[in-house]
């Protein structure tokens, strides 16, 4: 089981998004385990502040070390399992599969939802072991970007996919894109399925969607490709798109 803390100051926004599909299936199961702390339980003062103005001026708010440290330094006591805490942050490396699979080995996560104009310097410095986007662009909070972390760590824990080879065969998960995917009817409006996938000789349809997903991945995300070990077959078979091209 995986245990996922999150610290935020609007921990309200998590309780629909987790309650359905999957990751509510997966919580029922105890495969993992999803806690909510605002924030501001950690704040001194009597408004529950966790924001200030920045220093040397500037526009907006930063949120406060304080408050911050306070919670991490409470939960860590609460529980044997050594945490790794994740400061959600545009700042961040950005999140994809290979991250996910890392951190779904993992038993304790605690999740910092960052806010405002940002965070206190001294979070990132002395209170966080990774700090992770989800790409190259501003949301108001960490909240959903959290959502996006929890969601791609928790399908890689076995059994909480009902087939486990779903995860294998995905997007990224071989640093390709994903094969082309159909379903009943046959045709629909003459739209049809192609042939191979009807044939019912499994060899033919693993090159097949070999085929597609290589020629895929060269036409939405040939930086993909980079990453990938290709054999003579797979260069074969990207040399050949590429000539369909010309």
């Amino acid at each position: 089981m995986i245990h996922f803390e999150i610290l935020s100051i609007f921990p309200e926004m998590f309780v629909s998004p987790l309650d359905f599909s999957l990751l509510k299936k997966a919580q029922k199961k105890k495969l993992v385990k999803i806690s909510l702390h605002d924030i501001r339980d950690w704040a001194d003062d009597k408004h529950r502040m966790t924001d200030d103005a920045p220093y040397g001026g500037g526009c907006g708010m930063v949120m406060k070390v304080e408050p911050v440290e306070k919670a991490l330094a409470e939960l860590r006591k609460k529980r044997k399992t050594k945490p790794t805490v994740i400061l959600m942050t545009p700042q961040g490396e950005v999140l994809n599969q290979k991250i996910a699979e890392e951190l779904s080995a993992k038993k304790r996560i605690i999740i910092i939802c960052g806010r405002y104009e940002g965070v206190d310097e001294r979070i990132r410095e002395h209170l966080v072991d990774r700090e992770i986007s989800i790409g190259d662009y501003i949301l108001t909070g960490g909240e959903m970007a959290a959502m996006v972390l929890i969601d791609a760590v928790s399908r890689l824990i076995p059994d909480v996919l009902g087939n486990p080879q779903s995860a294998e065969s995905e997007s990224f998960s071989h640093d390709l894109l994903e094969y082309p995917q159909y379903t009943r009817p046959a045709q629909y409006k003459g739209w049809k399925v192609p042939d191979v996938l009807l044939s019912g000789h499994h060899a033919d349809i693993e090159l097949w969607r070999k085929t597609e997903a290589l020629k895929k991945t060269y036409r939405r995300r040939p930086d993909l490709l980079q990453k990938v070990k290709l054999s003579a077959q797979d260069k074969k078979i990207l040399d050949d798109a590429k000539l369909d091209e010309i």
